[in-house]
């Protein structure tokens, strides 16, 4: 279901491109979403609730120390 005025947006662009309401629909959501993750790949650093703050800026460096601690752990 979508609003009227998008409805007719996407009818209007699949008939200026002789294409289906389908093929316009999916090539806009193709564009506009990320692509999916790969198995077992990482999409997002998670740090529970925020903390530290600086995490966006210094990620790289928040992400070597997890893994130095779990390597580690395992010796």
């Amino acid at each position: 279901m979508l609003p009227d005025e998008l409805d007719e947006r996407l009818r209007l662009e699949a008939r200026r491109r002789g294409s289906s309401i389908a093929d316009v629909a999916r090539d806009a959501i193709d564009r506009q979403l990320p692509p999916a993750p790969k198995p077992g790949e990482l999409t997002f650093f998670d740090v529970g609730d925020g903390d530290p703050n600086d995490v966006s800026d210094h990620v790289d460096e928040h992400v070597a120390r997890a893994i130095r601690r779990k390597h580690t752990s395992r010796n």
